[in-house]
């Protein structure tokens, strides 16, 4: 076999023009179907493998999607990204993949790198300080989860999963709730905060007459900080009977803080997290929280790449109570 074989020794071997060969490649409709097939054989006769990227440059586009998290540990983002490669692969796209650590520089550099790759379209869950505005400006660019100015932004409603968690304790009778939120600098933190508190204020105003304790600590969306948060709630001296939390990861925290101080979930404490990773449904208990539709997320986001929308427009989906075994009534309601 051809050291190197190139699309030439393709042409000769099925006894076709260079163009034809092209052609077939692209999958152009127009190709003779006994012409298509010889050509496919020669292909895989000699073992031709094309060159894809020269290709692309003199088209100025690839077959390629870029997709920027924050970080591949995050459970959720390493679901966002799994469901992204699975759907632009069926579109015959490759997605390459990048973090930012949530760090600006880093997502500065990424972003400049993933470019000079010619991709068809960006996928970006910017961090919350992000300066690369100016750089996607004009570019195809979809963020997910958070907002980016001047780009399309593709995400759940944040404030209505926020109310659905604190309705649902509500309703089990919790008068002593606080809430685990997320970094302050985050919009899905404070929107997510914001629906909990408008909740607990809208009951507040409803029955003015029944007492409800109610309190609020902040901190990152990880497992360390739903442990050490729980730990300074539940070591009060009257500690909440409820605690809702900004991610799952916090909340699967606040239950080793639980085991700490010997309480038992649901029976002492109810928990309610955020976002249903899939490590949601294993703990045990398992956990109530509020899902986001991650596959519909990325099936939308993917969309609007291949469509190359340009008028930038948000794209809020509902967020869904999934009741599970970290909750119950409270005894004495």
């Amino acid at each position: 076999m051809l050291l190197t074989v190139t699309i030439k020794h393709v042409a000769k071997a099925a006894g076709v023009a260079v163009g034809t060969v092209s052609r077939v490649l692209a999958k152009n409709k127009t190709v003779n179907e006994e012409i298509r097939i010889r050509v496919e054989e020669a292909i895989q006769e000699l073992g031709y493998q094309p060159n894809t990227l020269g290709r692309s440059l003199r088209l100025n586009k690839t077959d390629l999607i870029g997709l920027v998290i924050p970080d591949i540990t995050n459970p959720f983002f390493a679901e966002l990204a799994k469901h992204v490669e699975m759907l632009a692969s069926s579109e015959g796209y490759s997605v390459l993949l990048a973090n930012s650590h949530d760090d600006p520089a880093a997502e500065q550099q990424q972003v400049q790198a993933l470019l000079g790759r010619l991709p068809r379209g960006l996928i970006l869950v910017p961090v919350s300080e992000s300066t690369i505005g100016d750089l996607v400006s004009g570019k195809n660019t979809v963020t997910v989860d958070r907002p980016l100015q001047g780009q399309t932004l593709v995400g759940v409603d944040n404030r209505r999963g926020g109310y659905l968690a604190a309705d649902h304790l509500l309703s089990l009778g919790h008068r002593r709730i606080a809430y685990m939120s997320g970094p302050p600098t985050l919009d899905v933190a404070r929107e997510r905060r914001e629906g909990f508190v408008g909740r607990i204020r809208e009951f507040q105003q409803q029955h003015p007459s029944q007492p409800l304790a109610f309190q609020t600590v902040d901190g990152n969306f990880d497992y360390r900080a739903g442990e050490e948060l729980g730990n300074r709630l539940l070591r009060q001296e009257h500690p909440p009977t409820a605690i809702a939390t900004a991610s799952d990861q916090q909340a699967i925290g606040l239950m080793r803080a639980a085991a700490d101080v010997g309480l038992s979930i649901p029976n002492d404490l109810s928990i309610v997290g955020f976002d249903d990773i899939p490590l949601a449904s294993l703990v045990l208990p398992r956990l109530t929280t509020i899902r986001q539709p991650l596959a519909e997320i990325a099936r939308i986001a993917l969309k609007a790449i291949l469509s190359r929308s340009s008028t930038p427009h948000d794209c809020k989906l509902e967020p869904v109570l999934v009741e599970r075994n970290s909750t119950r009534a409270w005894p004495g309601r």
